[in-house]
């Protein structure tokens, strides 16, 4: 409500002055003062006016077209609602990709440790003899070194009144290498009773 402010005052002000001014001295220029405008009636206000009431209709339909006074219309606020569900959609499952125990309530337990097995160390290769499987050389003993003894005491003159004690002494040895070189054996060697010099003295002492 608006109310028109009361001139009494203002009224008898401008009375004073102009009674005060008709004694204005000589050499002075009197100058006319507006008059005031009327004063209204003792006792009496001002008639107020008041604004028509706005519906509420024409409220809601004045929101809705220009979008709430942010100058967003309805297109633009539905498009703005679907773009906010579409990022929170985006991240919720985003996150469940990334913590998927999380997600369900899980604990994350941590990823078990693996010890490495050890590596075996592979063993030195035994080399081979060169003179075949199952050769005898000095220092051996057994029945077939035995076997050996009585082989060359039948070939002339190669272990001639030779012992048949069983042990590859330095006797054997020489009447080895005398069989060996005498009857041309040379894949084994020399002194050692090898795969060549064994087919050779069984094939001439027999089986």
């Amino acid at each position: 409500m608006v109310r028109r402010r009361r001139t009494e005052a203002l009224a008898q002000l401008m009375r004073e002055h102009e009674e005060a001014m008709s004694g204005i001295p000589e050499g002075y220029e009197s100058v006319p003062l507006p008059r005031p405008a009327p004063r209204p009636a003792p006792g009496a206000e001002d008639a107020t006016q008041e604004l028509p009431p706005v519906s509420r209709r024409r409220r809601a339909e004045r929101t809705e077209r220009t979008g709430g006074g942010f100058g967003f219309g309805p297109n633009l606020r539905r498009a703005a609602v679907v773009v906010a569900v579409g990022a929170a959609a985006l991240v919720g499952f985003g996150s469940a990709l990334l913590l998927p125990g999380s997600a369900e309530g899980d604990e994350v337990r941590p990823a078990p440790s693996v010890t490495p097995a050890a590596t075996p160390v592979p063993s030195a290769p035994v080399a081979a003899d060169p003179d075949g499987r199952g050769t005898l050389r000095e220092g051996a003993s057994g029945p077939e070194v035995t076997d050996l003894q009585e082989r060359l005491l039948r070939i002339p003159d190669v272990y001639t009144h030779g012992a048949t004690s069983g042990s590859y002494d330095t006797a054997l040895t020489e009447a080895v290498a005398r069989f060996q070189l005498w009857y041309g054996i040379r894949g084994d060697e020399s002194g050692v009773y090898g795969d060549d010099t064994r087919k050779d003295l069984e094939s001439r002492t027999g089986s």
